[in-house]
């Protein structure tokens, strides 16, 4: 039986047993159902404490099954176990170590001059590289793309270029205006011999109808969606807590595009629920594009099974820039258990000498990243975050809210973006370092999601990503300590109450 099916039927008949039991076994009956009921959720909490988590999932776990034992079951059943994820991404893990360990060893063999940074940034470098297990290029050149006019011009007028082959996976896809562009000119290269390759992540993508997908595939394009089934059941499997987050481009092994924006009108600012949608991508070329490459291959083999021949998409076409700086492509996801992302966010926070400045839509840390903020912030440093004024999503808007009391007390600078929405996922450390990308400063992105981010060192590019986000605070009003602090009751009660859930969000 699907694993999909076993979840939905345990608790099915859980759910069973604790609102019909009585009524349909007597009250012995319903005695013993509610004592089989209780066991099962002390085994399942014990199961979870056994596992050695995070502590602060531990908890949020034992206490919901404590508390909401039906609730909690379902939700464990969901989102909770982790077998699931052992099972599924082990081999992935190891396929992809193989293969960022071919790009790597290239990569040494040419000349890397690290000399160019102080000591505390090569230490750094030397961490992110064997976290990430990717080569840090001193060959690519990156150039930042705001907001999604420049975004999406730039990305047609490659797309329209290409002549081998065009890669592209995002986290949602919309069948709207500028999807249906995109869709037409991947339609049109797969018909004049371009290989096509389209992935698209079935949770995020959901609305995406099987009309649009078929008028790809029957015009030659290649479409996988990650975390798809034809079982009904599957939705109710913890397959789908893991989710692929990234937003990939790779045309023809030459140029490639990542960063925070999906495809859809909204990102063009075309939503009035929205209104103005301020976003960060970038475009790159050169070396750093043969990982963005590798993870895609790697992806797309993980999804559908079909083993592509490396070599018909890698440094054959391959051009080395002359690179103002380091770039370093780091792929992230519950496939990697040393968790790459947050390791090196949480390095360069505490590596920081003057100044941390985080842009984040969601901000919900775990106690790591939390404390090198807060130590930042009463050190002195200029610590500031950057964040919406108005939700997308309501829970995870009220748990950041939870964690703005300590960091003012400590001293962060907390600025609402009151333009429209911010996207823009940035950390900048000092003016000089910074990552750009899909990961949120949350749990989800350190814990769940497959991300993908670039580290730049001394590169033109933080030059602009720093003049962005000072341009992006003249579009803010900063958050009053005590004037935060004086909130209603049910807003601190609400806010607090959805903490409580964010390990699980």
């Amino acid at each position: 039986m699907r694993r999909g099916l076993q979840s939905t039927v345990i608790i099915g008949a859980l759910l069973a047993f604790y609102y019909f039991g009585f009524g349909l076994f007597g009250s012995t009956g319903g005695t013993i159902i509610s004592i089989f009921s209780t066991l099962t959720v002390i085994s399942i909490g014990l199961a979870i404490f056994m596992e050695n988590r995070n502590p602060s999932t531990t908890m949020a776990w034992i206490l919901l099954l404590a508390l909401i034992p039906v609730l909690g079951l379902v939700f464990y059943f969901l989102f909770g176990q982790n077998v699931f994820k052992r099972r599924k991404y082990d081999k992935k893990a190891q396929r992809d170590l193989m293969a960022y360990e071919r790009i790597e060893n290239d990569a040494l063999r040419m000349h890397q001059d690290w000399s160019i940074f102080d000591p505390s940034r090569q230490k750094l470098l030397g961490l992110a590289q064997k976290l990430a297990r990717t080569p840090i290029s001193f060959t690519s050149e990156t150039r930042i793309l705001t907001n999604g006019e420049e975004t999406f011009g730039t990305l047609l007028l490659e797309l329209r270029q290409a002549q081998h082959h065009i890669h592209m996976e995002y986290y949602i896809f919309r069948a709207d205006h500028i999807g249906t562009r995109i869709q037409q000119i991947l339609i049109d290269k797969a018909r004049a011999g371009v290989v096509v390759r389209f992935m698209y992540d079935a949770v995020g993508s959901i609305q995406l109808s099987k009309a649009f997908l078929k008028e790809m595939s029957d015009a030659g394009v290649r479409v996988a969606a990650y975390g798809s089934s034809k079982s009904f059941f599957s939705f109710f499997s913890s397959r789908v807590n893991y989710r692929n987050h990234r937003k990939i481009v790779v045309i023809d092994g030459d140029v490639g595009f990542m960063g925070g924006l999906n495809v859809g009108d909204e990102y063009l600012s075309r939503s009035k629920t929205y209104g103005f949608w301020r976003d960060t991508h970038m475009l790159v070329r050169g070396e750093a594009v043969r990982t963005m490459q590798i993870i895609f291959l790697q992806d797309w083999m993980h999804t559908t099974g079909e083993k592509i021949l490396e070599q018909d998409y890698l440094s054959p076409q391959l051009r080395f820039m002359s690179g103002d700086g380091a770039v370093q492509i780091i792929a992230s996801g519950p496939d990697n258990e040393r968790r790459a992302l947050k390791n090196i966010f949480f390095s360069m926070i505490t590596s920081a000498e003057k100044s941390v400045w985080i842009a984040s839509p969601y901000f919900i840390p775990d106690e790591d990243i939390l404390t090198a903020i807060r130590v930042a912030a009463m050190s002195g440093l200029d610590v500031r975050l950057l964040f919406p004024a108005k939700p997308d999503k309501w829970i995870p808007f009220l748990a950041s809210h939870s964690y703005f009391p300590s960091l003012l007390e400590a001293g962060v600078k907390i600025y609402e973006y009151e333009k429209g929405f911010i996207h823009s996922k940035l950390l900048i450390i000092d003016s000089e370092i910074a990552t750009i990308g899909t990961a949120n400063m949350d749990m989800r992105s350190f814990h769940l999601n497959f991300e993908v981010n670039a580290l730049l060192l001394k590169t033109e590019s933080v030059a602009r990503i720093v003049a962005d986000f000072e341009r992006d605070l003249l579009s803010t009003s900063q958050i009053v300590q005590t004037e935060f602090m004086n909130k209603r009751l049910i807003e601190r009660l609400l806010e607090s109450g959805a903490r409580l859930m964010s390990p699980l969000l």
